[in-house]
């Protein structure tokens, strides 16, 4: 008879219940916005208002272009470094290289203007597919594979992989010399393939080219086979280096579009041969020191080079002069607000993706206790999983994934889902340890009083759990705060990413690491009180501490 007395529709209790836990929440966010409104009123608070404002705008809105504006829009990845696209040392606000350069005159001769959009660079062909931007200009080598996926302008580059060892070792001169050594090359590259078709050298793929000098300065590689082009601006700044052994191989740089944008590529092709024929992608190349013989072959201009490498010569001396703890200081400086935007767009996302993780935990906890044997099994598959897969699979599920069957999420609402996706499941285990902990006694009490299974579990059971996993909760928003640096995946720039592009100018991954570091560790501090106020005001056993620990006080 009680048990029979228990039962109530599912699908009542849950939108029920749902609703009314949304329903509280959202008023008590609406009464906190509508004092907030009334305390930035005023001429004073303009500022604090642009600032809140331009934050919701930014969490809500996607980086495109307001309707009716016509872009070209570029994929490449910044943190790749120099002389490709980077960011300007002496204005990191600025994205500068010898593509940006090529990508600009493309659209002066198209009459579009270009727009540069990040993403880590083996997903640019992915983000193209999915169309994130009309074309790559990243280095992107014209290879029979990648052809089979995309479309390829001319060439605008020419050139070959190139050798690299640490000045003081003589024993490597050549591939030949490199058998049963660990050599490191980019991830998915020409060079890559070169070195495992030889088969008797260890090879660590790097996903990007600073990384592996890096290794290779500190001894942790043999050699590093790259680009010329990479290896040049990577070996002449560090003196420890030195580029050994013959050209390896040949390879041409080419714009990518998406296969069905044929009148694209015959309008890349047309302000390629445009730029080429007037000499300006030869002054832009030799403005880098980038205009070698194999360009001079392919483009069949054998003149000799008079022009000096202005933008070569000023990252050789942003990279080789010595700074003064001043002037690093003042860098630093510089770096903050890059930095702080990076920290936003984790704050925001985070937050946003933490709230869909707390109200959908609470319904998948329900849907396990309480609901009929299917959809039982249902939240339970679901909640396991998700807790069985990595999170940066579900990232790539969703924003790579979903778009071959025509579902597309633009990069901030695919961060949000990828990340409120993966911790409702852990929320969910949360909600329900919680829920299970109350003792049983308290919902008979409940039912004997006269209420509804569902007025119990509103007034009595839920109020209660969720004072209890606030310290659980808490840890899980810390954690997804950290997890948030995997959205870079997906063309976002948070925190992590942004201190990854800093680093690559100067190679200062420790001093920038500890200031991005800080950020983090501020972004979190607040919420970390926060817990600990709301423990202490709402869970029984701290309450009964405090007061204790106030009366030995006044003792």
């Amino acid at each position: 008879m009680q048990g029979a007395n228990l039962q109530i529709p599912y699908l009542s209790f849950v939108i029920g219940h749902s609703s009314l836990v949304i329903f509280h929440w959202f008023s008590v966010f609406s009464a906190r916005l509508e004092w907030l409104r009334r305390a930035l009123a005023g001429p004073r608070n303009l500022a604090l208002q642009a600032i809140l404002s331009g934050a919701l705008m930014l969490c809500l809105c996607d980086n495109a272009q307001a309707t009716g504006s016509k872009t070209l829009s570029w994929g490449g990845d910044a943190e790749g470094g120099a002389p490709f696209q980077f960011q300007d040392p002496r204005e990191p606000s600025r994205i500068i290289g010898f593509e940006v350069d090529i990508a600009d005159a493309i659209g002066r001769v198209l009459g579009i203007p270009v727009q540069f959009v990040q993403n880590q660079w083996d997903g640019l062909i992915p983000g193209l597919d999915r169309g994130n931007y009309d074309m790559v200009v990243s280095g992107l080598e014209i290879t029979p594979d990648r052809a089979q996926v995309v479309l390829f302008s001319r060439p605008y580059y020419v050139t070959f992989e190139q050798l690299a060892v640490r000045a003081d070792d003589h024993s490597i001169n050549s591939l030949d010399d490199c058998k049963a050594k660990t050599l490191g090359t980019l991830k998915g590259s020409l060079a890559q393939r070169i070195l495992e078709a030889r088969g008797n050298i260890r090879v660590l793929s790097y996903d990007g080219q600073i990384n592996a000098y890096e290794d290779l300065l500190n001894g942790r590689l043999d050699g590093v086979l790259m680009d010329h082009i990479i290896a040049l601006y990577n070996v002449a700044p560090l003196p420890q280096l030195k580029m050994t052994g013959p050209p390896v191989g040949r390879l041409e740089y080419g714009i990518a579009v998406r296969k069905g944008d044929e009148d694209l590529l015959a309008g890349i092709n047309g302000a390629l041969d445009k730029i080429i024929a007037s000499g300006e992608l030869r002054r832009i190349l030799e403005n880098w020191n980038l205009w070698t013989s194999q360009c001079a072959e392919y483009f069949n201009d054998r003149e000799p080079s008079s022009a000096r490498a202005e933008a070569y010569h000023a990252y050789l001396e942003e990279r080789t002069g010595t700074v003064s703890f001043v002037a690093r200081v003042k860098r630093y400086a510089t770096y903050i607000p890059l930095l702080g935007r990076g920290a936003l767009v984790t704050l925001e996302l985070s937050l946003f993706a933490m709230t869909l993780a707390v109200f959908l935990g609470l319904l998948l906890a329900l849907t396990r206790l309480y609901g009929p044997a299917p959809v039982r099994l249902a939240a339970g598959a679901y909640v396991e999983s998700i807790r069985g897969t990595p999170l940066l699979i579900q990232l790539f599920l969703i924003f790579y994934g979903l778009p071959h069957i025509g579902i597309r999420f633009t990069p901030p609402i695919a961060a949000i889902l990828g990340l409120g996706l993966n911790y409702s499941a852990y929320e969910a285990e949360n909600y329900r340890a919680g829920i299970q902990s109350i003792p049983r006694t308290q919902m008979e009490a409940a039912l004997a009083l006269g209420m509804t299974r569902l007025q119990a579990l509103r007034h009595v059971i839920v109020p209660q759990a969720l004072r209890l996993v606030i310290p659980p909760v808490t840890n899980d928003f810390i954690a997804l705060l950290k997890d948030s640096s995997l959205v870079s995946v997906i063309t976002m720039v948070e925190l992590t990413k942004a201190y990854s592009q800093l680093a690559s100018m100067h190679y200062d991954y420790l001093g920038i690491g500890l200031l991005a570091a800080a950020m983090y560790f501020l972004i979190g501090l607040p919420f970390v009180r926060l817990a600990r106020l709301a423990e202490r005001r709402f869970i029984p056993d701290q309450q009964l501490h405090t007061a204790g620990a106030k009366q030995r006080q006044a003792a």
